[in-house]
């Protein structure tokens, strides 16, 4: 039997990850030799994952990357079974290796064969899945380009984002950050109402409509206040024909209440903003040029980036939550 040296186990462990003794025994299975040691290693990760190909891995660690010159950047989710492993610092060290690999990728199939020391980023999943004992796989892969991308990981490492902006302006290393927070935050999923299909605005029109509805049924039981059922979620529904039907709506409701006419243009504004609000709800939702800023409300995301002279071009999110 070949001795096996302790410089020799220690290099098999920092190369793969697993324990000391899962080295030695590979070491003493090889007869020393290192190559073979690693895919004795390889072998058992294999083992292990076809055994636990059926596990759910709803825990991970979500990464975000961007490159040197802030023109494109990567999110990552490397998923696990347990959260006991992706609090792990060597499980998250493993995640930003892959995020920075995943830069060079143009795809997840590209990213899986991708090289990382020697075997494919595909290979050292099974290999590491060997060493932790759980199945570990790629959840989330999003990629970015832009003339100044920025990212956001959230604590706890289980959401990302990234934005990418029109321009590389003073500034844009702050608002890319805080629209990306922004994205994490809130859950936004497309940019702008106006990505939205006519048939999906008209179906979640519906579906709301038919919830506000039975809400009220119970509500008016209890002899509570109902809910109001909005005609429009979306700002795509508001057409120049339905303003105008609004204001002059709005005019008869003044009139009715008796306000001087004189006066109708200073209060028409705020009623008129009210019932957009009212009526976009969706947008507020899922459009992430549409919602509010969280650091300061009283402004849309598209007007704060408006602040620096840019506008956002994309943004991803990933999220295990």
């Amino acid at each position: 039997m070949a001795k096996i040296t302790a410089a020799e186990v220690s290099k098999l462990r920092k190369s793969t990850g697993a324990g000391m003794m899962d080295c030695k025994n590979a070491l003493v299975e090889a007869e020393g030799d290192f190559d073979k040691a690693v895919s004795i290693l390889r072998k058992k990760g294999q083992k292990v994952a076809d055994k636990r190909a059926d596990r759910e891995t709803s825990e991970g660690a979500v990464i975000a990357v961007v490159n040197n010159d802030n023109t494109k950047g990567a999110i990552v989710s490397l998923n696990c079974e347990t959260d006991f492993v992706a609090k792990n610092n060597d499980f998250v060290a493993l995640a930003t290796k892959f995020a920075a690999i995943a830069l060079n990728c143009d795809t997840k199939e590209d990213f899986l064969n991708a090289d990382f020391d020697g075997m494919t980023v595909a290979e050292k999943l099974i290999e590491q899945t060997g060493v932790i004992g759980e199945k570990l796989e790629i959840g989330g892969f999003e990629k970015i380009a832009g003339e100044y991308v920025g990212s956001y990981i959230h604590v706890g490492n289980k959401i990302a984002s990234l934005t990418a902006l029109s321009a590389n302006v003073e500034g844009a290393a702050v608002v890319a950050k805080d629209v990306s927070m922004q994205a994490a935050a809130m859950g936004a999923t497309t940019l702008s109402y106006k990505d939205f299909d006519p048939s999906y605005i008209a179906s979640e029109t519906e579906a709301r409509i038919a919830v506000i509805e039975k809400d009220n049924i119970e509500l008016g039981r209890l002899g509570k206040t109902l809910k109001n059922v909005p005609t429009y979620i979306s700002r795509a529904q508001l057409t120049d024909e339905v303003i105008a039907e609004t204001k002059e709506r709005l005019k008869e409701e003044l009139k009715a209440e008796g306000k001087p006419e004189a006066i109708w243009d200073r209060i028409l504004p705020g009623k008129l903003e009210r019932f957009i609000s009212d009526n976009t709800t969706l947008d507020h939702e899922q459009c992430l040029l549409d919602q509010n800023f969280i650091k300061d409300e009283k402004i849309s995301v598209a007007d704060y980036v408006k602040t620096i002279g840019v506008t956002v071009t994309d943004f991803k999110r990933v999220s295990l939550v």
